[in-house]
């Protein structure tokens, strides 16, 4: 089940969430594709909802460091 999303400010990021009990991170993009990155600390998440780019942190940050994969 998707949890509660932010809606975000970013050119290609809509809105991102954060399953504390999975710790698993939600990012739905502009594009309505949605992805998880799985075994996220919720420290990171927090960092990501309050970078300055949430796309460039969450390029720089997500993707070749948490397992990840598109549900929608």
């Amino acid at each position: 089940m998707v949890p509660d999303m932010i809606p975000v400010s970013s050119s290609n990021v809509a809105a991102i969430g954060y399953d504390q009990n999975e710790k698993t991170v939600y990012v739905r993009f502009l594009n309505q594709s949605l992805y998880i990155y799985k075994g996220v600390p919720e420290n990171e998440f927090n960092n990501l909802k309050n970078a300055p780019s949430i796309g460039s942190y969450l390029h720089r940050n997500f993707k070749n460091v948490y397992p990840y994969a598109r549900i929608e």
